[in-house]
């Protein structure tokens, strides 16, 4: 069973062709995953169990016919419950969306998995609207972190990167308006992608901030991403798991990295950070890639504007909802859209004017390296005491501080969570590689010759040793009744 949830989409493709896995074997042991393990970490907000085992017979059929419909045909899949299956309702992890909300249809980047033979297993769970926080007193599952139950395990694909991580499908759809697919990556040690704006339609996805929701991948590796992004970009550019991609190999002779320092390693990080970084730099040192010192142009600047801008599109979508449900949203969610009330017309402008002039700075940067490498975090998943004040709203201040994947966001540009080694408590910590605009090739090509080298993502935790006692037992005591 261990080995069948380790192994990544590509080699799963690959064994169901050469029929040493069947799609219903995968099936099964993702089904038994959540089984064991869902209790505990609250991964699946509903699940389709009985439809994805005659969706993966229908796979195994097919492919027995010769019929092959691509890489996902067959693979076990999860989707964000911010992302419209026909299967079932999408609430966005929240009491107040409209269940009503396209209702019975599929959001277009699911019609493409479905119509490249993916298994969709469920709905996974996320933070409210994406932007709120995890709340034990709401009457839906309490996302963690399979490394350790006691932390969290990002925001808001929550559900997509644990479940990849704990073996219950080998990838999952995310969006990410301010980092919600590279953190839960980060943090959950799998990998995750943010394409290029525009390049996977959202249509479909409860939006949180228009000008700046993605919707992306996370599976367990950079090639597993590709495979996914192939499939719900809606285009043949050159994206699969293919061994003749033109990107592929491990060889990274001439191509210039971008290493950013600044901002990204503080000094009250974790002490592994440091190490671990220079470690991954060094590794892409070796496959003959060339290191060069870089900084990110208008960084307080961006990291305010995604802020500005997600409170401001936020609050224009949900005002009314929070002028007549105020207690229905969640603390966190309800105080991060509010505060769109005291950004003025000029704020916003601004932020958006800002944003130009930060993205032609960025442009002009990669004229000088071919990506750029950093941090995706100076910390590990953190406990869930640390995620928020007194009051409950986030603590920004805080862990949320040491994240670093807002500034990215208010740009066009594709970026790439990786995982690159341990925190000094055990924890994944993990490498943000970011492309210019269009530029997923580059980015794919460096986080495959990386793992080729690296073991982190083949790393799986054991879901129920990192559980608490009293949780532990409670599971138990569950599984024995």
């Amino acid at each position: 069973m261990s080995e069948v949830l380790a192994v990544t989409l590509t080699e799963a493709a690959r064994a169901l062709r050469d029929g040493s896995m069947t799609s219903v074997g995968l099936t099964e042991a993702a089904i038994a995953a959540a089984e064991r393990a869902d209790g505990s970490l609250g991964v699946y907000l509903a699940r389709f169990d009985e439809r994805a085992r005659a969706a993966a017979r229908r796979a195994d059929e097919e492919l027995a016919r010769g019929i092959d419909r691509g890489p996902l045909h067959g693979i076990p899949f999860g989707v964000k419950d911010t992302v419209a299956v026909a299967d079932g309702p999408t609430t966005a992890q929240s009491l107040v969306h409209d269940r009503g909300w396209w209702a019975g249809r599929d959001a277009p980047v699911v019609a493409r998995l479905r119509a490249a033979g993916a298994v969709l297993t469920g709905k996974t769970t996320a933070m409210e609207f994406g932007c709120g926080l995890p709340e034990e007193d709401k009457p839906f599952p309490f996302p963690r972190n399979p490394w350790r139950t006691g932390s969290w395990a990002g925001g808001s694909s929550s559900g997509s990167a644990s479940g990849v991580a704990a073996g219950m499908f080998l990838a999952a759809l995310g969006s990410d308006t301010g980092g919600s697919i590279r953190m839960p990556a980060a943090f959950c040690g799998v990998s995750g992608l943010m394409p290029t704006f525009g390049r996977v339609p959202a249509a479909g996805c409860v939006p949180l901030a228009y000008s700046l929701d993605r919707v992306g991948p996370l599976a367990r590796t950079a090639r597993d991403c590709s495979t996914v992004l192939g499939v719900i970009a809606g285009a043949r550019d050159g994206f699969g798991a293919s061994s003749h991609d033109p990107w592929c190999g491990e060889n990274l002779g001439g191509l210039r990295i971008g290493v950013v320092r600044e901002h990204h390693v503080p000094a009250d990080g974790d002490p592994a950070l440091h190490g671990a970084f220079d470690e991954a730099v060094s590794v892409l040192a070796g496959l003959g890639a060339l290191p060069v010192e870089a900084r990110l142009p208008y960084w307080r600047e961006m990291i305010t504007a995604t802020f500005v801008t997600a409170a401001s599109e936020g609050l224009a979508h949900h005002r009314v909802d929070l002028s007549r449900r105020w207690g229905d949203y969640g603390v966190a969610a309800r105080g991060l859209l509010a505060t769109g009330a005291l950004v003025s017309g000029a704020d916003y402008v601004q932020a958006q004017r800002v944003r130009t002039v930060a993205q032609r700075a960025v442009d002009a940067l990669f004229a000088d390296v071919d990506v750029i490498v950093c941090p995706t975090a100076s910390v590990g998943a953190p406990p869930f005491a640390a995620l928020a004040d007194e009051a409950g709203h986030q603590d920004h201040a805080g862990v949320f501080g040491k994240i670093y994947t807002p500034y990215w966001n208010p740009l066009a540009n594709p970026v790439l969570a990786v995982p690159m080694g341990r925190t000094a408590a055990g924890l994944p910590l993990s490498m943000q590689i970011a492309g210019p605009v269009a530029g997923e090739a580059a980015i794919l090509r460096v986080g495959d010759a990386f793992q080729r080298h690296t073991d982190w993502h083949r790393r799986t935790p054991d879901p129920c040793a990192a559980a608490a006692p009293h949780e532990r037992a409670a599971a138990d005591a569950e599984g024995s009744a």
